[in-house]
């Protein structure tokens, strides 16, 4: 994974992770993420964050949205 601190901004799929939330990584992985807001209408979608690693494994997430491809 990356150092803390960092900021990072990645791809995936969102998928429920016991009481919360979690980023299937497109490049592998995951990241557990700790959001402001409930995204409920992209669970199961792909989607693009951007944030902060706070702890290992862990993303302070400041931006969520749907992934749409560039042509």
């Amino acid at each position: 994974m990356s150092t803390i601190g960092n900021r990072i901004e990645e791809t995936g799929t969102l998928i429920a992770d016991g009481g919360g939330f979690a980023l299937r990584r497109d490049i592998g992985g995951r990241w557990k993420l700790d959001l402001h807001r409930v995204p409920v209408d992209y669970v199961e979608k792909r989607v693009r964050i951007s944030g902060i690693i706070v702890a290992d494994g862990l993303v302070d997430v400041e931006a969520l949205g749907p992934d749409i491809p560039t042509p």
